[in-house]
């Protein structure tokens, strides 16, 4: 048996319209609510260190990472915390037209320059406290960019200037991005659609996580079904990313 139940062939939606921001267009919903007590959850989860740098990862394709990083990192800017999302998915990058921003410059370029020009690179969004650092021009060689000093040395002056740095990567089992980015940051979240993403598959992530000696924090379910939680969530999160 395959490490994931039969999905759709990769769309483009995401990448073409951005993921839905529930937290900002509807604060005031359930759904905007149990983002709140994720972020709350996150916190939490780590006491006795400072959070400074977060990964958000999946199993596989298609699992919602880049609606729950984006939809967090609203509501911890709403908190007056000074966010930065960095759209570390350099194969599928949806961040800029999440936030309607222009993608012509970079994670890719600040990995390629010889300085880091953080100033025409990372970009305000409408979200007080939040900003975002867009993928860029995709390169060809994703992983291996990653993997440098130069991106160590990045996320130690995006730290220096963000209260919390999130990274939307790709997925885990996919690609070896996440356990790089996951084995340079203070901790990693994955995310795991309800009836869709197999026990064995979320059991491999956190194996392939655990080798590179990633932090992990916790997952969080998404897709979850009313009639499977008592109605607690109401329907938390829906049944696919818009």
């Amino acid at each position: 048996m395959g490490l994931f139940k039969k999905e759709k062939s990769l769309d483009q939606a995401s990448m073409k319209e951005g993921v839905g921001l529930i937290t900002l267009t509807e604060p005031t919903s359930v759904i905007a609510e149990q983002f709140r007590t994720v972020r709350t959850n996150i916190q939490f989860s780590s006491i006795d260190q400072k959070l400074r740098s977060v990964v958000f990862t999946s199993a596989g394709p298609l699992q919602g990472k880049s609606t729950v990083s984006a939809n967090v990192a609203v509501t911890w800017a709403d908190q007056g915390v000074d966010v930065l999302l960095v759209d570390a998915d350099m194969r599928r990058p949806t961040v800029h037209q999440t936030f309607q921003v222009p993608n012509k410059r970079g994670l890719t370029s600040l990995l390629t320059e010889e300085t880091f020009d953080l100033t025409n690179t990372i970009q305000k969004t409408p979200v007080d406290h939040l900003f975002v650092l867009p993928c860029g021009v995709v390169p060809p060689n994703p992983s291996e960019l990653l993997n440098t000093k130069k991106m160590d040395k990045l996320i130690q002056e995006l730290t220096k200037h963000f209260d919390l740095v999130i990274f939307d990567v790709p997925p885990v089992i996919s690609v070896t991005d996440a356990q790089i980015l996951a084995s340079k940051v203070d901790g990693t979240i994955l995310v795991v659609p309800q009836g869709i993403v197999e026990k064995g598959s979320v059991a491999k992530s956190k194996e392939l996580l655990e080798v590179v000696h990633a932090r992990i924090l916790g997952t969080i379910m998404n897709r979850v079904k009313a009639e499977n939680t008592g109605g607690y969530y109401g329907g938390y999160y829906g049944t696919e990313d818009k």
